[in-house]
């Protein structure tokens, strides 16, 4: 059974701020009206990050709208969630970023087929200024490519 409508918000500005290493799939620690505010797909992920609080991993910054038919019992928009990883996982992610210039970004939010938030996240490592021109170049090469193709 496919769910009708498919939620999936991208973080654009990762790929274009940071080269992408490794990806992983986390669960969230969410509550009832986040979720609902999630399949209505009202979140942002540009500001977004990862961190370590203990050995844990949580996600700071992300924002999820206030659901609108929620009571008293709303949520706070960009509190810190907790994600869910292996043990194996988040040991080897805790030692990644204890190297210089490493960091954790939210790349995409999705629901998977049996309701459930899911958060790809990427252990990535922060672009100079250079390597974003290069970035838009090949992606406006790329574009004008497929103009003249079509």
């Amino acid at each position: 059974m496919e769910p009708k409508n498919i939620i999936e918000i991208k973080n654009k500005k990762a790929e274009y701020q940071y080269y992408l290493l490794d990806d992983y799939t986390a669960g969230l620690v969410l509550t009832g009206t986040e979720i609902k505010s999630i399949r209505d797909g009202r979140v942002n992920l540009t500001d977004s990050y990862c961190a370590f609080i203990g050995n844990e991993l949580y996600v700071k910054q992300m924002h999820i709208s206030e659901y609108r038919f929620g009571s008293y019992l709303n949520h706070a928009a960009k509190r810190d969630r907790k994600l869910l990883l292996t043990r194996r996982e988040l040991r080897k992610l805790q030692n990644k970023l204890k190297e210089r210039g490493f960091t954790i970004v939210p790349t995409l939010l999705f629901v998977d087929s049996r309701g459930y938030a899911k958060l790809n996240i990427s252990l990535a490592r922060g672009k100079k200024f250079f390597d974003k021109r290069e970035t838009i170049k090949a992606k406006d090469t790329r574009r004008d490519m497929e103009r003249q193709l079509r």
